[in-house]
């Protein structure tokens, strides 16, 4: 059951992108007549900032001011403190919001759509821009540490183990880039292993969108270590290739093997005196959709979606990209589609994906347009990337 830490980081991110310089959050778990449900991508930070856009939205409602300017005008900015006194630096929150509007034609557009919405009296289209703001760390502070394994072979092959789990988000495909970085060698030399407890013990779930960060650095770490006892090596023989340099260190009895380590510095928050740092950094962006509705059926179609997100350097844009369009329609199945449906006397209706309802192919936007700040380096992540597993659902 992790009732208590969801609702933890509910409580973190239930102002999502706004500095709310009065604030008092007090949040409570409950028994109710049904199971406890377990956590999933986003781990409550998507219900919490779900309270802080409904808050923006009531404000610019009660006022009769655009909700965008109510947005704009509360963003956070570099060096504000969140309401669990950690101070943000390295903040491109406003860059990616500039950014969207940019890219997505905002006012060009909004202008179409009331044109629009004037000669069609049983469709109507809307325009919505959201911030995102995901604080990147496990908040138990134990977890934030990972192992890796490096075995360099006499041929020059290298065999990698690390203690994050592959599950289809190319964490495996960034490690090897890593290390392909880290020893400057070919990415076909490289090869990893399916992980196990056998060659890296006590690993922490890959989870909280931590496990590049975690991973990259044990694997990076592990690497540094190959090549300090490569450097004597490489400096007698500049001229030499990798496989000289490991088959002359394999002969001069030199070990090419290296267990790395990480644990991420500088973190820990204590909820009592609510201090401390909560976070490592922060993943943020920017989302501006389109949506159609036939007033008649209630059915909908996104039309158009632009993202803009910070992730630092990406160690690989095309994975980092399939991760933000696939957390969107997550998000999107998780506010506009599914629903758990339990009769009274606790049974679930909603078994399966007959009546379980999850995003189709149709319901992709029909124009998906997805970029990545740049010129925006994270120093706190292996080679200043940034995570980008929870982040882009909500």
């Amino acid at each position: 059951d992790l009732s208590y830490p969801v609702l933890e980081r509910a409580m973190f991110h239930f102002q999502n992108a706004y500095h709310i310089p009065n604030v008092l959050v007090r949040g409570y778990s409950c028994k109710t007549n049904l199971p406890s449900n377990t956590a999933f991508r986003g781990f409550g930070g998507p219900q919490g900032m779900y309270i802080g856009e409904n808050m923006i939205t009531h404000i610019a409602e009660k006022l009769g001011v655009d909700v965008v300017k109510i947005r704009e005008r509360n963003l956070y900015k570099e060096n504000q403190c969140t309401h669990y006194n950690q101070q943000l630096t390295y903040c491109t929150l406003r860059r990616c919001w500039d950014e969207c509007l940019r890219n997505a034609e905002y006012e060009e557009r909004k202008a179409q759509i009331e044109e629009f919405n004037k000669q069609n009296r049983w469709k109507k289209r809307g325009m919505a821009i959201i911030p995102t703001m995901f604080g990147i760390s496990f908040t138990v502070l134990f977890l934030n540490q990972a192992g890796a394994l490096v075995l360099v072979y006499a041929d020059g092959s290298v065999l990698l183990s690390h203690g994050g789990t592959e599950m289809g988000q190319g964490l495996h495909t960034k490690m090897i880039q890593v290390a392909s970085r880290a020893l400057g060698i070919s990415d076909e030399l490289i090869h990893i292993s399916d992980t196990c407890t056998d060659k890296v013990p006590n690993t922490s779930a890959t989870a909280a969108s931590a496990g590049s960060d975690l991973n990259g650095m044990a694997v990076l770490n592990a690497c540094n270590m190959i090549n300090e006892r490569l450097k004597p090596i490489k400096e007698a023989n500049p001229k030499g290739t990798w496989k000289d340099w490991v088959k002359t260190a394999y002969f001069s009895r030199v070990s090419l093997a290296a267990s790395g380590f990480y644990r991420t510095p500088d973190i820990g928050y204590n909820m009592e005196t609510n201090s401390g740092k909560c976070f490592n950094y922060y993943t943020f962006g920017a989302a501006c959709s389109e949506v159609e509705v036939d007033c008649l059926t209630g059915d909908h179609q996104v039309i158009r979606t632009d993202i803009v997100m910070d992730l630092g350097e990406s160690l690989n844009p095309a994975i980092d990209i399939g991760q933000i369009e696939g957390g969107f329609m997550q998000g999107y199945g998780l506010c506009t589609l599914e629903e758990m449906i339990v009769s009274p006397t606790g049974t679930i209706f909603s078994r399966g994906p007959g009546a379980y309802k999850i995003p189709g192919f149709a319901d992709i936007p029909a124009q998906f347009n997805v970029s990545l700040l740049k010129g925006a380096p994270n120093p706190r992540a292996v080679y200043s990337s940034k995570a980008v597993g929870e982040p882009p659902l909500f």
